[in-house]
């Protein structure tokens, strides 16, 4: 049947019909939406909405990240015939999922651009879906999660990444990538006691009561430990989950602004996420995927196995 399907099936980001169900089409042709899912703007009757936010201009190092939702996008595709490896439940079949796009927003109006991203997922979650956002360098956390406090009250934060972004700023027009979850904690959108930052190597000595488990923590007590201690520190509160790609080691994600050696392994995230199964997540992104510095693609498909696990971890919940 695959095989019948895939000599008829071409740029299913177009020509899908249905929301449901996995996609056939040669996975090195055609127009690349997420996971093939169709793009629309229709959000009725959807329960994910996969969307982008091509921003780069936040970073402390390295640009590039404004073009990792594309890359993402084309990495995607290599996982669209099949569903995701290991899980118990369905969710390409099961699940009504588009593409929702990339946010709309002037580049060189960096003001105006934190409200239109929240506007953008506000409109989202008004609409009923949950979203899994594909980035864009990390600042984009912060609006993001100002649509989802307002919907759902401070949230538990967590997040992967190889630095914690809680450095002092009491300044919210700046736009940095490094402060902005000090920011969410002192805004209230964040409950820093039932948060968690995982894989961890900076130094940073105020982690505003942020739980810690760092890079060494991971590799000294393995992953099943880890997400033990995580979803006992989420409990049931509403979390939103936040993937840097550089939580990963270079070695398995090497396009990314600001690399930092130790990191995690891309099987120790992975059995990480799949042991979590069950926290209340609400949304999530994938974040600080840099094409240009990616130069075999490793780091785009990583990210969009993690945005796939995302979609798996809200399915969990939705089709239980």
């Amino acid at each position: 049947m695959a095989l019948e399907d895939a000599k008829t099936q071409v740029d299913h980001a177009f020509t899908r019909e249905d929301l449901k169900g996995l996609s056939f089409e040669n996975t090195f042709g055609g127009a690349t939406s997420f996971l093939r899912r169709r793009y629309s703007k229709d959000l009725t009757g959807v329960d994910i909405a996969v969307t982008g936010v091509p921003f780069d201009q936040a970073v402390t190092n390295r640009p590039g990240t404004r073009l990792g939702p594309r890359a993402i996008r084309e990495a995607s595709a290599l996982q669209s015939p099949d569903e995701p490896y290991g899980w118990p439940h369905a969710p390409l079949s099961s699940l009504a999922i588009v593409d929702y796009g990339d946010v709309a927003f002037d580049y060189a109006n960096i003001p105006a651009f934190p409200d239109a991203v929240t506007n953008h997922i506000r409109g989202i979650l008004n609409a009923g879906a949950a979203s899994v956002t594909l980035g864009g360098d990390h600042y984009i956390s912060f609006p993001i999660l100002k649509a989802y406090a307002e919907m759902f009250g401070p949230m538990s934060l967590l997040q992967f990444d190889a630095h914690t972004d809680t450095w002092a700023d009491d300044d919210l027009s700046r736009v940095d990538h490094g402060t902005m979850f000090y920011k969410a904690v002192k805004s209230g959108i964040v409950d820093p006691e039932r948060s968690v930052q995982v894989g961890i190597r900076t130094t940073n000595e105020d982690t505003l009561g942020v739980n810690i488990i760092d890079a060494a923590a991971v590799h000294a007590e393995g992953p099943e430990a880890v997400a033990e201690r995580i979803r006992d520190i989420l409990g049931d509160h509403p979390v939103y989950l936040s993937f840097d790609i550089d939580a990963l080691d270079p070695a398995f994600a090497p396009g990314t602004g600001t690399p930092v050696w130790g990191g995690l392994a891309s099987w120790q995230a992975a059995r990480i996420l799949r042991a979590i199964a069950g926290i209340n997540i609400k949304g999530g992104d994938v974040v600080e995927v840099s094409p240009p510095f990616d130069t075999t693609g490793a780091t785009a498909i990583a990210g969009a196995h993690v945005a796939t696990e995302i979609i798996c971890l809200l399915g969990w919940n939705i089709l239980k």
